[in-house]
């Protein structure tokens, strides 16, 4: 099988381009430059740098052609940092590359694709209990909510009895690429403050987890078997691990060196929804939105939103050590807030600048 990946460079996209090849695949990959330093991508992997929002359609067929699948691990998610109204910025990254990629890559014979998505958009979905468990307007108050549920709607339509497609709904994901900033440094900004009291406050939920490498065989697992054991359209939440934010916060420390005895202390949503002036307050001098609503976030993070692992082992995802992972993400993380070291940030597309410093040319 041939398979053309649209981030081929990143975390997730090249950790699947290594499983793929690892299993006798090939791979073909387009990504933004540059490629982060000291990144072990995978040999045999076939990268074109291009942002593939702005190259031709015509460019677009010369590159899928021949390929008969399609991982679109690209876009960004509710850590990034966009201007108002932040939806519009979900749109152009996350959706408006679907409706436009997909056409092409039917029209050259590509018969499935798969896409990284988000956990959250189970909380949009009865089936899973989470929306009556969260307060009435929640969902509609969170555009990078709504934004998830809208590009699994778009894969949908785009399924028919020749093209199969699948939404992978990622859920926190630990481990690093060499050189690429890990989106954890944000968590490590959020609880640095509290480091000399003798307690952490935080939401008395947990989360479900993923190492890079068992995203990677997801990835893989759904594009071989999508078109065979599996036929249609599939949302699939994926995930090995569950932990309370408890547990989660204790290995956090024990990472930074601090041991793993820190007490935390769970917050009722109400409460931490009074300390979310200040981060509004913040936001709004940045000139930033946020992708899930500030005053809402408490309640979405009171829930232990917990995934069964039966999915992410249908695609033959495997056991890996989940400490080390964190740990790994974490010491990272820290050296970025530090300042110490200089990574590539996760982001939708680079500046006019960057292009000419690269080359592109559109």
């Amino acid at each position: 099988m041939k398979v053309f990946i649209v981030g081929g460079n990143g975390l997730l996209g090249s950790k699947a381009a290594e499983v793929l090849i690892s299993r006798g695949h090939q791979v073909k990959a387009v990504a933004l430059p540059p490629n982060p330093v000291g990144a072990e991508l995978p040999k045999g992997m076939d990268l074109t740098f291009c942002d593939i929002n702005k190259v031709s359609d015509e460019k677009v067929e010369e590159l899928m052609k021949g390929c008969d699948c399609f991982i679109f691990a690209s876009g960004i998610d509710e850590r990034q940092e966009c201007p108002p109204p932040v939806y519009d910025w979900y749109d152009k990254y996350n959706i408006k590359p679907i409706e436009r990629l997909f056409p092409i890559a039917k029209k050259v014979g590509i018969k499935k694709a798969v896409v990284c998505g988000s956990y959250f958009s189970m909380l949009h979905k009865d089936e899973w209990g989470y929306s009556k468990k969260i307060p009435a307007g929640v969902l509609m108050r969170n555009p990078y909510i709504l934004a998830r549920v809208k590009q699994e709607e778009t894969v949908k339509s785009f399924v028919d009895d020749n093209f199969d497609a699948a939404v992978l709904e990622l859920p926190y994901i630990f481990g690093t690429q060499k050189g690429r900033k890990p989106v954890w440094t944000v968590l490590i900004e959020q609880i640095a403050g509290m480091d000399k009291m003798k307690f952490t406050m935080y939401p008395k939920g947990g989360t479900a987890m993923l190492t890079v490498r068992q995203v990677g065989e997801a990835l893989a697992g759904a594009a071989e078997k999508l078109g065979n054991e599996f036929k249609g359209f599939y949302a699939w939440p994926i995930a090995m691990y569950n932990q309370t934010w408890n547990e989660f916060l204790k290995i956090v420390y024990d990472a930074r060196g601090m041991g793993n005895n820190r007490k935390i202390v769970g917050v009722p949503a109400w409460m931490m929804k009074l300390g979310m002036k200040g981060v509004l307050k913040e936001y709004k001098e940045k000139g930033i939105e946020s992708g899930l609503d500030v005053y809402y976030l408490p309640y979405i993070m009171n829930l232990n939103l917990f995934i069964d692992n039966k999915y992410a082992k249908d695609l033959g995802v495997t056991e890996d050590d989940i400490k080390a992972a964190i740990f790994d993400s974490i010491a990272v993380s820290v050296a970025s807030y530090k300042g110490e070291v200089d990574l590539v940030p996760m982001r939708g597309e680079l500046t006019p600048e960057e292009e000419e410093k690269y080359g592109l040319k559109y």
